[in-house]
């Protein structure tokens, strides 16, 4: 049989193609170029590939000792998310019917409506006043900004696992906990690589909760780093950009590398 084109469908992702890849080619031109290429054309492709302005990049910012810090606060915030979290929406989907766990289940979804900067402040005082204004301190943040969202998916996703499986593990003798690490952990691989791979963009490339948290400048992470490009009366473009391919490298060989767990780990949690 013969199929129609969908042209409107077809120029909506031409042009969705277009607006991904125009701002990934300005970043990569400017990235390759020198002052004076950008002072001529800022979109014109490069006359010589400049590889010297990632190395100028690395020694300005102290890349590898950034992107430890980045490394270390990412794999352990996301590794703690996805064992506290998993724990609490588990618990929650399975007593559902309890009034405190429906309770505690609309308090934990109605924290993703409530805006990062009206707490902003409050968070600086309070974790200022209790010395957790560093790496610890942020890791805990990540863990508990992160509960509204994986909640709500995780326990989406455990509903939609027949209870039958756990009464038979009960039966066998099983106590709630074997349950939950030796069936109910293996059954959530799809929805918690999405989770790991959301929690890991976003923890990897936020720029607010470290720039107002972290006080030791021996401690900050890779996109604060990029603040040392930034002068008062100019801007060093093609090095800043050299930085940020940089610090964008890592997440985007995860994101290539795992991108089909998003989509189907999500369309499993909306299911029950």
């Amino acid at each position: 049989m013969r199929k129609n084109t969908n042209w409107p469908a077809t120029a909506l992702i031409a042009l969705g193609s277009i607006l991904i890849l125009f701002p990934l080619y300005m970043t990569v031109g400017i990235a390759l170029k020198n002052p004076e290429e950008m002072a001529q054309s800022i979109f014109s492709l490069p006359t010589g590939l400049h590889f010297e302005n990632f190395s100028n990049a690395i020694k300005a910012t102290d890349f590898f000792h950034a992107l430890q810090n980045s490394a270390v606060i990412t794999i352990v915030s996301v590794g703690c998310i996805l064992l506290t979290n998993s724990l609490v929406s588990y618990a929650i989907a399975r007593n559902m019917n309890r009034r405190f766990f429906k309770l505690l289940y609309l308090y934990f979804v109605s924290a993703m409506f409530i805006p990062f900067q009206i707490i902003m402040l409050p968070v600086v005082k309070v974790t200022t006043a209790l010395s957790m204004n560093n790496i610890p301190g942020l890791i805990l943040l990540y863990i508990v900004y992160g509960l509204p969202f994986n909640v709500f998916v995780y326990v989406g996703y455990i509903r939609s696992i027949p209870l039958e499986l756990e009464e038979a593990a009960t039966v066998d003798g099983t106590s709630t906990w074997g349950t939950f690490w030796k069936i109910i952990f293996p059954l959530l691989g799809p929805i918690s690589a999405t989770i790991i791979i959301l929690s890991s963009l976003s923890t990897w490339n936020d720029f607010l909760l470290p720039l107002i948290l972290l006080a030791d400048p021996s401690q900050y992470t890779l996109p604060l780093v990029q603040y040392v490009f930034q002068g008062q009366f100019s801007t060093d473009f093609n090095l800043a950009f050299a930085s940020y391919l940089l610090a964008l490298l890592p997440m985007i060989i995860v994101y290539l590398s795992a991108q089909k767990w998003i989509i189907s780990g999500i369309t499993q949690g909306a299911i029950k």
